[in-house]
């Protein structure tokens, strides 16, 4: 296991970091399993959200004997002050411990909602007043507008991003990490597969791997899985390869899409999947996960073609600032039933 000096930080972490995510969706014995022996094989940086389901009641009830381990992560999607302060309690009490090492504001989208939480009465106050208290240790923001989050840091309110970075999603390399690099904060990259879309496992975990960053945050759900993505990163990345896997991210994000979720769909088409998986699927195919995402999804892709409001100006186009060719991507997918 490589480590990392986390920027300003100073704390030493684990290349490969355990996502919580999707432990809620797995029995208690296989998540606490997949905890322990993430922690026994070196890893060190335990990511959740309060908003992840009972993700945080995992953790606090398989690893919080094992605190001094590992450097905790968690989050609030919250804007307003009091619902901050509330759910930053009521978090140190479901994971069991009496400090996050990190508390991000999450899923930070729209510069309204930056806005609100950086108010008098937001969000970010009541992260500063816990951290005063001892009960937050640092305090960073994540999203998934990379390009924004290059900016906002620049107010010197936080010490950590957490961003997309995957061959699918290769978009914070323009701004956002050399921004904090210059700034010398915490990089975290998210979701290595795109959740769920990427293949091979092992090229998609070597992508971000190879990039300048602190932490890669794998969700892992099992024992198997973390094998697996510890394997990944047994050996370094040659010059050759990094070379290979820029190539490939060029290619893959040929899409443009951010995953910013501004666009909706009125037929109820989960537009963002559809866009970041379509060079993937067309290349290398889909994993299990992503077939099972198409099947669900396929009446309503079939019905995209004959929606009589989107006819001469999809509506979800409207709304994209990246001005994608939404409606056009989505009518192809169809051809991956055939």
């Amino acid at each position: 296991m490589r480590y990392k000096t986390f920027g300003n930080i100073g704390f030493n972490v684990s290349s490969l970091g355990f996502g919580a995510m999707n432990l809620p969706g797995v029995p208690f014995e296989q998540a606490r399993d997949a905890l322990n022996y993430a922690l026994d094989h070196g890893i060190n940086y335990i990511d959740t959200a309060a908003a992840y389901r009972n993700s945080e009641e995992i953790i606090g009830l398989s690893i919080s004997h094992r605190r001094d381990e590992y450097f905790l992560a968690t989050k609030t999607a919250q804007r307003s002050y009091a619902a901050a302060k509330e759910e930053i309690d009521r978090s140190l009490v479901r994971m069991k411990t009496d400090h996050v090492d990190l508390l991000q504001i999450h899923y930070v989208n729209y510069v309204k909602e930056f806005q609100q939480a950086m108010a008098e009465d937001g969000a970010y106050l009541a992260a500063l007043e816990a951290k005063q208290a001892g009960k937050v240790r640092h305090i960073g923001i994540t999203g998934h507008r990379p390009e924004l989050l290059a900016k906002w840091i620049q107010n010197g309110k936080f010490e950590q991003v957490l961003f997309h970075l995957n061959l699918a999603q290769p978009f914070a390399k323009d701004e956002l990490i050399p921004a904090l690099t210059e700034l010398n904060m915490g990089k975290v990259a998210m979701k290595p597969l795109s959740g769920g879309f990427i293949q091979p496992v092992e090229k998609a975990v070597r992508y971000p791997y190879s990039q300048d960053v602190h932490v890669v945050i794998s969700g892992m759900v099992s024992v198997a899985e973390v094998k697996q993505n510890i394997a990944a990163i047994e050996a370094e990345v040659s010059d050759y390869e990094r070379q290979e896997l820029e190539q490939l991210a060029v290619e893959l994000g040929g899409h443009n899409c951010r995953r910013c979720n501004y666009c909706e769909c009125p037929i109820g088409i989960t537009i963002p999947d559809i866009m970041i998986s379509s060079k993937i699927r067309e290349k290398f195919g889909l994993l299990p996960k992503g077939d099972g995402f198409y099947q669900k999804q396929k009446d309503k892709l079939f019905s995209c073609a004959d929606y009589e409001p989107c006819k001469v100006t999809p509506l979800c186009e409207q709304k994209c600032p990246y001005h994608l060719p939404m409606q056009k991507v989505i009518q192809e997918s169809v051809s991956y039933f055939s």
